[in-house]
């Protein structure tokens, strides 16, 4: 930090006088102070799981420098941080780790992990679950509320990890972008902040206008993040039900859509859509189950 030398100025007697304080003078202490803080059995966990394993921060204590001033946030709880911490761990690193690899997963996965306890609350109804920033941070809103959403797949899926993973659709997509072509498909027919309001939020609609969901219609990288996050972590089942409900041209917009997804996956990834998808289904059952001890702060 550079030195500041501070100058006082007086007027004696029609002089100028100039004085001012040497090296000596200045104070070791410096003004900048960081906050002080007990690290906690958790923080072990994260450094053995997260930070050595992957190079991975997950921040859950409360950063103001880390959040956007536009909402109003509320620090994330300490006990639901430790069992999404797990679940991220889980049905995301480890099911990517078993589907490309970890050296995949280190390489490419985002490097922090930021969460906050509430939802980022829009003034048009709708609310941000997550956002992903320059290829290394993801953002990861509505903690508090994580014990309230583990009795379901779906559930799970809504808030968490269809979050997660639609934001590293992101970060890929930040450093290998997709085919020009995926954003002709449905071209004249994205809203962009539209997406929430009537017709545009209804299934029927979206579906049969060849869109995965409402958001995918926001716009082209949406869509895509939106096809790719929501096919892994749902059922084939459920998928078959959407496609029927979008009719005979929406699920053929949607297919050519996923084609063009899982070309880019496995061409620039290395990744087969179908294998990552039974992984992440196969974590979320156990998850849901309760297999998986998301409590567990055992360092190994």
């Amino acid at each position: 930090m550079k030195k500041i030398l501070i100058y006082a100025f007086a007027i004696l007697s029609g002089a100028v006088l100039f004085t001012s304080c040497s090296e000596d003078d200045l104070s070791p202490e410096s003004i900048i102070t960081v906050d002080q803080v007990d690290y906690t059995e958790f923080d072990q966990w994260l450094k053995a799981n997260f930070i050595n394993t992957y190079n991975i921060d997950l921040k859950y204590r409360f950063q103001d420098i880390e959040t956007d001033h536009d909402y109003y946030l509320i620090p994330a709880d300490y006990n639901q941080s430790i069992k999404l911490a797990h679940i991220i761990k889980y049905a995301v690193l480890e099911a990517f780790d078993e589907a490309a690899g970890i050296n995949f997963t280190r390489g490419n996965f985002p490097k922090q992990i930021y969460l906050v306890g509430n939802w980022e609350y829009r003034n048009n109804g709708t609310f941000v679950l997550g956002t992903a920033e320059g290829g290394k941070k993801v953002f990861l809103a509505g903690v508090n509320l994580l014990d309230e959403n583990l009795s379901s797949i779906a559930s799970l899926n809504e808030y968490y990890l269809k979050t997660v993973y639609h934001e590293f659709t992101h970060i890929l997509n930040q450093t290998k972008d997709y085919a020009a072509d995926y954003q002709l498909i449905t071209a004249t027919d994205y809203v962009a902040g539209e997406w929430s309001e009537a017709p545009y939020n209804a299934s029927s609609y979206y579906l049969e206008h060849g869109f995965i969901s409402a958001y995918a219609q926001h716009s082209h990288g949406e869509d895509f993040a939106e096809m790719f996050s929501l096919y892994v972590t749902n059922t084939p089942e459920q998928w078959d039900a959407w496609m029927e409900t979008a009719g005979t041209d929406g699920a053929n917009h949607i297919a050519s859509k996923l084609s063009s997804v899982r070309d880019y996956m496995e061409k620039s990834w290395g990744i087969d859509m179908d294998e990552l998808r039974d992984i992440v289904l196969r974590r979320e059952a156990d998850i849901v189950a309760g297999k998986i001890d998301l409590s567990d702060l055992t360092v190994k």
